[in-house]
């Protein structure tokens, strides 16, 4: 186990407002990460996750949407959570890895001993614990979560091969065309401060590079004006893979749910899947969990607690009721084909079975 001294800071990537078009048209009147999963905003459940991250420091939001979208979402979690989390806007693309070591200076301010980095669309229980305790355990610069999927799914995501002894990364490639593993990436990692050094690294080399392009030709200076900028970096092809086999980066398998969510109808799957894992972490957030009998609640639900039921209502399973809905009088909301759910609007019609 670590220090009481060491501090833990954790940084979630959420993207912007040019990015996720596949989530449209749900992203188009509020940001992807404030869209609620489960009854909570989708980032909520992530930054919940690193609240449970022990000598956890800060938490820092990073993307490109406005610091306005966010202001109010991150000053009523800061509170509720009493961790500060703060929302830093890019002021350009600089990729996974180069996004992180723009903001190295205000994330090294608490002298952290590790950084967690988070994409904000996965959708899992996120061991985030766990994690740190096998990577203090592993040694070296960075861990990875990975999960192990179907060989036919696998080409979507970054495949992997770790060495079953002792977990090292030995091979990283991000969505080969040919089968080289069915353990992928989670897009969930803990590392130490060298991060930046190794993010710096890659970018000397790109100016070094396109510097002996700018003097040799023009044909290779027109090379370079379509190569990547020097501080884009990312942190897949350009960390993880030249880094795999070096014995720097590790990798901690989770045997739990995992799942992307980049389309709508991922944000169902996902919402009923953080619906069941409330079962065992948070039960008071489910309706009938206080043994209230308001309605006919069946399985895994939420309710807001603004929201009105009448009692003789029947909700469920795998459904989320809004901040101020309102649900009349023998009305059923499930996710069946016989009954219609809209995403900002809940239309209630009676229950065919």
């Amino acid at each position: 186990m670590g220090s009481s001294e060491e501090r833990v800071v954790a940084v979630i990537m959420v993207g912007g407002p040019t990015k996720g078009t596949r989530f449209r048209p749900l992203s188009l009147n509020i940001p992807k990460p404030l869209f609620p999963l489960a009854g909570q905003p989708m980032v909520h459940h992530p930054i919940s996750a690193c609240k449970k991250i022990p000598n956890l420091a800060q938490i820092y939001l990073v993307g490109f949407y406005e610091e306005r979208e966010f202001a109010l979402y991150v000053s009523s979690i800061s509170n509720e959570l009493k961790v500060p989390v703060r929302y830093l806007r890019e002021d350009k693309p600089h990729g996974s890895a180069g996004g992180l070591y723009n903001f190295r200076d205000l994330i090294m301010e608490d002298s952290p001993s590790h950084i967690f980095l988070l994409n904000c669309d996965v959708c899992c229980s996120f061991p985030l614990p766990e994690m740190l305790e096998a990577h203090r355990t592993y040694g070296g610069m960075g861990t990875i979560l990975v999960i192990k999927v179907s060989a036919e799914s696998a080409s979507q995501f970054g495949e992997l091969v770790a060495d079953p002894d002792t977990n090292e990364l030995l091979h990283y490639t991000e969505k080969p065309e040919t089968f080289v593993s069915d353990r992928i990436n989670c897009g969930v990692y803990v590392f130490t401060p060298e991060i930046f050094t190794a993010i710096q690294d890659v970018s000397s080399q790109r100016k070094d590079r396109a510097n002996l392009r700018r003097i040799s030709s023009f044909e290779a200076l027109q090379s370079a004006t379509r190569s990547l900028p020097t501080d884009f970096v990312r942190l897949d092809q350009d960390i993880l893979s030249p880094l795999a086999g070096k014995k720097q980066l590790y990798t901690y398998e989770t045997m739990d749910f995992w799942e992307q969510i980049k389309t709508p109808g991922m944000s169902l799957k996902c919402s009923g899947l953080y619906l069941a894992q409330f079962r065992f972490t948070s039960p008071h957030l489910l309706a009938g969990g206080d043994g209230s009998k308001t309605a006919t609640i069946v399985d895994d639900v939420y309710i807001h607690p603004s929201a009105k039921v009448h009692p003789t209502a029947k909700i469920g399973p795998n459904v989320s009721i809004s901040a101020n809905a309102r649900i009349g009088p023998g009305k059923c909301s499930c996710h069946s084909f016989n009954c219609r759910v809209e995403v900002f609007h809940w239309e209630m019609v009676p229950c065919p079975g």
